[in-house]
């Protein structure tokens, strides 16, 4: 089976509309800044023949995957092993200044999920890794062994939204005084167990510490709160970015980095807005867009996705 039947992209016809004004300026350049299995990437080529990408990704599997998948296109894709926050160090390896656009589709991969032994999913047994790169760092497992109640408890307060953060906390710490929790059906287990009955109904209890560990382990938001500003910078004026995220806590920060870039800098007050304050960007569409109906009926992965674009319509002053 091919991977374009194995995989499915995540609004993908929207992401190509988006971009197109950008990707169609011959001699254009964009920066997938999570290249995963290629999806999106092979799109824009296919779409746009002038069209050169620069593909990151942290994910070495992704890397190798996604070098199959775009291997018809030639040199017209630059594969770069990088966690996305790396993006202007990528640009200028490739020796740019500035591109033409920039795409990021948030949260855990389609190959992450469904490879059992990341252990990504909790709803089946696996080694606590979630490393998104398996050569280096910290894994869930460490941190459920090494963290103290407290900051257990703050990322899965920060992470997770969890209300009963300091209930799991607590029971995490008793539990690995027994035996150290190093896979999947073990921590859901503690998890269960802690659940108040009146809240089992309340979806599955592992959702939520499940999200917290893997932001913790891959320092998702910080490297989020890097890589969109740093990802502006390099748009050349007319130049697009285009952000999926899956959960709240990344679209909040995305709204507010996109909000800011769009908006004027003009002191309260001044009668005429100064070249220096006018916005530098301008909101590509209204809100957050949501994957249409019929999309979450055929890619339920696509059920919690929030896009958010923008398009540089100045320089900096």
């Amino acid at each position: 089976m091919s991977l374009r039947d194995i995989h499915t992209p995540v609004l993908l016809e929207r992401c190509v509309e988006l971009l197109a004004p950008a990707a169609s300026v011959p001699g254009a350049v964009v920066v997938d800044a999570t290249l995963g299995m290629g999806g999106h990437t092979e799109a824009l080529l296919e779409r746009f023949p002038g069209l050169h990408v620069i593909g990151l990704d942290r994910d070495t599997d992704a890397l190798r995957v996604a070098g199959r998948r775009l291997a018809p296109f030639g040199d017209r894709v630059t594969f770069v092993h990088t966690v996305y926050d790396g993006i202007a160090e990528a640009v200028a390896g490739a020796g740019l200044q500035r591109v033409d656009g920039v795409l990021f589709d948030l949260g855990v991969s389609s190959l992450q999920l469904d490879e059992a032994d990341r252990g990504f999913a909790y709803a089946r047994d696996a080694p606590l890794d979630m490393r998104m790169d398996q050569t280096t760092g910290t894994t869930a497992a460490d941190v459920l062994a090494t963290y103290g109640e407290g900051d257990l408890r703050r990322i899965f307060e920060r992470y997770g939204e969890e209300k009963l953060a300091g209930r799991y906390a607590r029971a995490i710490v008793a539990a690995r005084a027994q035996a150290p929790i190093d896979r999947s059906a073990r921590l859901v287990e503690i998890l269960d167990a802690a659940t108040p009955a009146a809240l089992s109904h309340a979806g599955h209890p592992a959702k939520r510490v499940f999200q917290a560990l893997r932001i913790e382990v891959n320092g998702e938001l910080a490297v989020l709160e890097r890589a969109v500003p740093a990802a502006l910078d390099l748009l050349r004026v007319g130049g697009r970015i285009v952000v999926m995220s899956y959960q709240s806590l990344e679209d909040r920060l995305v709204k507010r980095v996109l909000q800011a870039a769009s908006a004027s800098t003009a002191p309260a007050g001044l009668p005429v807005e100064l070249p220096e304050h006018a916005p530098r960007f301008r909101l590509l569409v209204k809100g957050a867009e949501l994957a249409s109906e019929e999309e979450r009926a055929r890619n339920p992965r696509a059920t919690p996705v929030r896009l958010r674009a923008a398009e540089r319509i100045r320089e900096a002053a």
